[in-house]
């Protein structure tokens, strides 16, 4: 199996938010307030899905959006494997892919948010080499509402510091 990353296209989204419905689902239900998975309908997710295009890489199998990842700066903000292709080798070429965009971002630290009760998705995370920093409530936003949501913050270095002395290069 072949997996093959790029750049989404508007094309994408609806691959892409068919991922993410079911996705969210399973590390989320149980794990986040009441009040966000209400509204965290099927139709939010392709209307998130549409407008983040330019913040999506897909990964393709076979013709076939197989997951996906979102970067914004330093911060994966979204990981998503379809669930035939769980246990595939997506999760890490769409991890890899995100971790080299926040380099090329000119960060030397990526961060992303697990849900605490998403135990999957954590012990992911800590086999591909992101450290557990902590506990912390993530902000999710939708409708004009903010919901704290129970998570663990990852960090992972991306890039070596440069050496003491030495200058960023321009």
């Amino acid at each position: 199996m072949t997996v093959t990353v790029r750049a989404a296209t508007a094309d994408d989204a609806e691959a892409v938010a068919a991922i993410w419905y079911l996705g969210w689902q399973d590390g989320h239900l149980g794990h986040v307030p009441d009040e966000l998975t209400a509204l965290r309908t099927e139709e939010s997710f392709g209307t998130r899905a549409a407008a983040r295009v330019a913040d999506t890489t897909v990964a393709v199998v076979d013709g076939e959006i197989a997951g996906f990842v979102m970067v914004v700066d330093d911060e994966v903000e979204q990981v998503y494997v379809a669930r035939d292709h769980r246990g595939s080798g997506v999760a890490g070429a769409v991890l890899s892919e995100a971790e080299r965009q926040v380099r090329a971002n000119g960060h030397a630290e990526a961060w992303l948010a697990a849900v605490t009760g998403n135990a999957r998705a954590r012990r992911f995370y800590e086999r591909s080499g992101w450290t557990d920093a902590g506990a912390f409530d993530y902000p999710a936003s939708i409708d004009g509402g903010t919901f704290p949501v129970p998570s663990h913050r990852y960090v992972k270095r991306v890039q070596d510091a440069p050496a003491a002395g030495a200058t960023e290069p321009r």
